[in-house]
């Protein structure tokens, strides 16, 4: 915290400079911030908002949905200024310290194209923990793996995964699906998210959109190939076999959201592979 201290008084400035700094003056700092980032656990002013490269996207190319009909987008407080997590990528911290954080035994996960930020604070705060990362593209990653043939691991090999917006990118998503619940342990939980839009009865994707102007109107970003409805994205982990829990402001607290920046109307999916 101290080093994320920056007094506005010239005098405080110097009393950090040469290692004085009261107590007393980072306490009145955090108590000053509006928000606070669990991720890197850093006070802040404010987040930064969503790029204004997707809102020119998807102004330019007639996006045929809004913005607002989105559940989990603080499209206003969407990434921390200091370690770049996302409203989500925080979210995704709350819950590791309010249900993980006292987990001892051996626990391994497996993260799909991991987020950096989330990475890290999963490395530091939980070294306990068995770590993998996976991606088919990514630069980095412990395993080159494609989410729809992950071969390279057994059944029922970890005790928990992050699956966070990778789906929407999958032609065959019920495939990805099906391997996540297949190298989940039984009694294994994992973090399972995507883009939903609100407004939607069902899913709404269509194999002969392929143009990225047409996948940015359509699906709002060209490497998107679907869009899912809250009930299209809940029924197919269920006929995967998963249990689907909803975490929402009622779970963590309206306070707690506030604080980290999390929209009200955000909701984390935790499935389960039932013993």
């Amino acid at each position: 915290m101290y080093k994320k201290f920056i007094p506005k008084n010239p005098k405080d400035f110097i009393k950090v400079l040469l290692g004085n700094v009261k107590y007393s003056l980072v306490k009145a700092a955090l108590e000053e911030s509006e928000y606070f980032c669990p991720v890197c656990s850093s006070a802040v002013s404010r987040f930064h908002r969503l790029s204004d490269f997707y809102h020119e996207n998807l102004d330019k190319h007639g996006y045929i949905f809004s913005i607002f009909q989105s559940e989990t987008l603080n499209y206003l407080n969407y990434s921390c200024p200091v370690c770049g997590a996302s409203d989500r990528d925080r979210l995704y911290s709350l819950y590791f310290q309010k249900e993980i954080f006292g987990v001892k035994d051996e626990f391994s996960l497996l993260d799909i194209a991991p987020s950096g930020s989330l990475q890290k604070f999963i490395k530091a705060k939980y070294p306990h923990i068995s770590y993998r990362s996976a991606d088919m593209m990514m630069d980095g990653v412990d395993d080159v793996v494609d989410i729809t043939q992950m071969e390279i691991y057994r059944d029922n090999t970890f005790n928990f995964f992050i699956c966070s917006h990778i789906l929407e990118h999958i032609d065959n998503d019920r495939k990805a699906m099906s391997e996540l619940y297949r190298v989940l342990k039984r009694g294994g939980k994992g973090i399972a998210m995507a883009p939903i839009v609100l407004s939607l009865q069902e899913d709404y994707e269509n194999p002969e959109i392929t143009t990225p102007e047409g996948r940015w109107k359509h699906f709002g970003q060209d490497d998107h190939v679907r869009m899912y409805s809250k009930f299209g994205f809940i029924d197919k982990l269920q006929s995967t076999g998963f249990l689907v829990n909803q975490l929402d402001i009622n779970f963590f607290g309206s306070e707690t959201f506030d604080k980290h920046g999390v929209h009200h109307r955000s909701v984390l999916y935790i499935v389960e592979k039932p013993l």
